[in-house]
């Protein structure tokens, strides 16, 4: 294993230059979208858009890597879209995932996490990964709880990357 930190970053609150100005900055040399969907509506963030993005990153010489497998299913995301109507919060202004997300997310996509065959086999050679999704937070996002899972298997710290 050759990363020395797992960070991590969403769309929400970027432009598009300076989203990739703070990859740049942060040294970040493996790009691993978490999102089940890779579209964004509207012109706003359409530079986070699957082939848009992966171009862009190309030219800047940051991998790209889908790890579909770290997405939450349809299901998880409707316990958390539940939640946040209960709670009369909209996705965007979400400041944090509920603790039913949480517990749905860690069982399907957290208990078989294999951090060492992640970092060693799926991201060879970075030493700078930033897991991606679209939240402004942290928090609110399940990129967190996949940062802080690998964090716990090999005691790397973690960055979060935040406009």
């Amino acid at each position: 294993m050759t990363a020395e930190a797992l960070l991590s970053i969403g769309v929400y609150g970027y432009s598009e230059e300076g989203f990739f100005d703070a990859l740049q900055r942060a040294r970040v040399d493996c790009f691993c979208d978490v999102r089940a969907r890779r579209g964004l509506r509207g012109s706003q963030y359409a530079f986070a858009n699957s082939q848009r993005l992966q171009a862009r990153l190309r030219i800047i010489g940051i991998k790209y890597v889908h790890i579909k497998e770290l997405s939450p299913s349809k299901q998880v995301r409707e316990a958390q879209k539940q939640i946040d109507a209960q709670q009369g919060v909209l996705k965007r202004s979400r400041e944090e995932l509920g603790d039913q997300f949480k517990l749905f997310y860690a069982k399907e996509a957290l208990e078989d996490l294999d951090a060492s065959r992640l970092l060693n086999i799926v991201l060879a050679g970075s030493s700078r990964p930033v897991f991606f999704c679209v939240e402004k937070s942290p928090k609110a996002c399940h990129r967190s709880l996949v940062t802080e899972e690998l964090s716990r298997q090999t005691g790397l710290p973690v960055e979060h990357i935040i406009p």
